[in-house]
């Protein structure tokens, strides 16, 4: 059956091929990217009629400006896959003070998720990029008090990306089935190029395990899980993320930033 899948961040690496796998299997591949040029450059590369879709992830009123889009012309869609995200950046303060790992990694996924949700079938799903790296998140680092290194300001957004997608799972226990991945470390991403100077693993490796996430029986059921694709197998998050405080003490954050600055 053929699905209408939106993947954020779907210019190049693991985004671009997984929506060009997708599209080659028949789906309907919305395309997001933050650069025009590249968006059309990843769309003659995807093939077919992908649609794109233009927005900076780091201003959480161009989320919401996406959204609308997306709801203009679709009153269904069966897959939101977050997968844009960020590492390093030549400023990574933003002007209303906030950490653009922080709102592109994790608030924005979960604005874009909410502004989707009425148009998300039960059975539909939402996969959300975790990482291997994960950190206790500071609360005053979420929220724009202090200054983390990159590696810090990365695993921490990660860790909270998959803290919401836990606890959102659990308050919509009739679905859409929220999951988050860690797609496999070190892929030959831009983002790993830049961050880590290697030239990385095989991007198929992310690529499949995202469409497996997206599609297959055995993700059905597996709403707030977390999915280690370096171990091949669902297991837990960080020691964190299941400590129900630190978990309600960064979803109020979370909410919080976004009523203030989203």
């Amino acid at each position: 059956m053929t699905k209408t899948i939106l993947i954020t961040g779907a210019t190049d690496g693991i985004g671009l091929l997984t929506a060009k796998k997708l599209a080659a299997d028949g789906h309907r591949v919305l395309l997001h990217g933050r650069n025009s040029a590249k968006l059309e450059a990843a769309a003659q590369e995807v093939g077919g009629q992908p649609e794109t879709y233009s927005a900076d992830l780091s201003d959480l009123s161009a989320v919401r400006s996406l959204a609308e889009a997306i709801r203009s012309n679709h009153d269904r869609l069966d897959v939101l896959i977050n997968n844009a995200g960020v590492l390093k950046a030549p400023q990574t303060t933003l002007e209303n003070s906030l950490d653009i790992r922080f709102v592109v990694n994790t608030f924005a996924p979960y604005l874009l998720t909410e502004l989707l949700l009425p148009i998300i079938p039960k059975t539909g799903r939402v996969v959300n990029l975790s990482s291997a790296a994960q950190a206790p998140v500071d609360v005053d680092a979420l929220t724009g008090k202090t200054r983390l290194a990159d590696m810090g300001a990365y695993a921490q957004s990660k860790l909270a990306i998959t803290i919401w997608t836990r606890e959102q799972a659990r308050a919509l226990p009739d679905g859409p089935a929220l999951i988050a991945v860690n797609p496999g470390s070190l892929l030959a991403s831009k983002m790993v190029k830049d961050g880590f100077g290697v030239a990385g693993n095989d991007l198929n490796i992310g690529a499949d395990i995202l469409i497996d996430a997206a599609l297959s029986d055995r993700f059905a059921q597996a709403s707030g899980a977390y999915f280690d694709n370096d171990g091949g197998t669902f297991a837990d998050p960080h020691p964190a993320a299941l400590k129900s405080e630190h978990a309600a003490d960064v979803m109020k954050a979370i909410q919080d930033t976004i009523r203030r600055y989203g």
